[in-house]
């Protein structure tokens, strides 16, 4: 038989015999106290639970002595501040010899009701047949301009926000009106030169991935060199 019991604070595992090292107690030493506040009993096999402690059982035991724990040290720092303390601390203890455990008048835990599953609501036979649900449009999103040199994340937003999207809508806009989008545009992107963008983008657009790299390698921030 064992139990799980609550002493000073604390939660132990205790069985017949069993020595325990709790916190100082104020009872002398070699008088005899009692635990009753019992969460668990384990009487061979047999499980009683406590809400939260099982009403009649307890705990028996004996005061052996009173000591002190190892000594523990607590070392303070606080970084770049000169900060440094440092102080040692030893626990007061009590040590207690489970004499026996009691579990006359514990009431077992009766065992949970089987949950009875609600009989389902019939259909009516003329309910309205409900209308079935259109799927719903998916949105098509554009390419990432930011592949193209020279365009970077607030260039691209300026791009999308008038429209240009794509790599294909890229490649059809002339420089000179990608200029007068991007002096009229709040982001600092005025100083960008678009010359060389339609040309990434229709490279881009048409999959040629290798010619796009090739033709950036040749570019200085998207300028030509």
């Amino acid at each position: 038989m064992y139990a799980i019991v609550e002493i000073a604070g604390q939660q132990f595992k205790v069985s017949k015999d069993l020595k325990v090292y709790v916190n100082r107690l104020s009872d002398e030493e070699g008088s005899k106290i009692s635990f009753d506040k019992v969460l668990l009993l384990d009487d061979n096999g047999t499980i009683t639970l406590g809400a939260p402690a099982i009403e009649g059982a307890s705990v028996e035991a004996k005061v052996l002595q009173h000591l002190k724990g190892d000594k523990v040290i607590v070392f303070k720092k606080k970084r770049r501040k000169g900060y440094k303390k440092r102080n040692g601390h030893r626990q007061y203890l009590t040590q207690i010899v489970i004499e026996g455990i009691s579990a006359s008048g514990a009431k077992k835990a009766a065992p949970k009701a089987e949950k009875v599953a609600a009989p389902k609501a019939e259909k009516l036979v003329d309910a309205p047949v409900a209308e079935a649900k259109a799927p719903k449009a998916k949105v098509a999103k554009g390419d990432d301009l930011k592949i193209i040199e020279g365009i970077g994340p607030k260039a691209a937003e300026v791009l999308v926000a008038a429209g240009i999207d794509t790599f294909a809508k890229l490649a059809k806009t002339k420089a000179e009106k990608i200029n007068t989008i991007l002096d009229a545009a709040e982001a600092k992107v005025q100083h960008l030169d678009p010359t060389t963008w339609a040309q990434q983008a229709q490279l881009a657009a048409d999959g040629k991935m290798d010619e796009l790299k090739k033709l950036q390698d040749e570019l200085n921030g998207g300028k030509a060199v």
